[in-house]
């Protein structure tokens, strides 16, 4: 007999989408309103993701458009959505039975592992690119927004 220690593809995918929009929508929040605070732009850190297409002209964008903020968003929520999927695949089954304290530590874990991600294992090229406008304490919280949205998404599909 095996004992499967993760959830299927199916099942991840189907809760990632989930929690994946969850933490992509709270992240993007936190985005705009640190944004705007740091950067005098809500627009300007989402604007900044889409510098993977667009190059350094994206970070350099303060104003709402299709082209930077549409773009630099859909690269996010995708991003969103891989951890997301990645995080159900790999714990579902420990989320499946936890708290709400431990499913909040586990998408925490998971939201720390995807920024050493962005900043250390990836090229410079594909950071996310809110950095450039963000100082690094709005990126603790940003990151830290994310982990919740992972954590919200993960218990809204396991409500009864």
């Amino acid at each position: 007999m095996t004992i499967q220690t993760s959830t299927s593809w199916t099942t991840a995918m189907r809760r990632g989408l989930i929690s994946g929009a969850s933490a992509s929508v709270l992240s993007t929040v936190a985005l705009a309103l640190l944004g705007k605070q740091t950067a005098g732009s809500a627009y300007a850190p989402t604007n900044a993701v889409s510098h993977w297409i667009f190059g350094d002209e994206a970070a350099r964008h303060d104003e709402p458009s299709l082209r930077y903020t549409l773009t630099g968003y859909l690269i996010h929520h995708a991003s969103a959505t891989f951890w997301a999927v990645l995080l159900e695949r790999l714990m579902g089954r420990r989320l499946d039975q936890s708290s709400n304290a431990a499913t909040l530590a586990a998408s925490t874990a998971a939201s720390a592992v995807a920024c050493f991600t962005d900043y250390q294992l990836t090229p410079r090229r594909l950071h996310p690119g809110y950095e450039k406008r963000l100082s690094t304490p709005s990126l603790a919280l940003v990151y830290g927004a994310f982990g919740v949205g992972l954590a919200l998404g993960a218990r809204l599909c396991r409500r009864d």
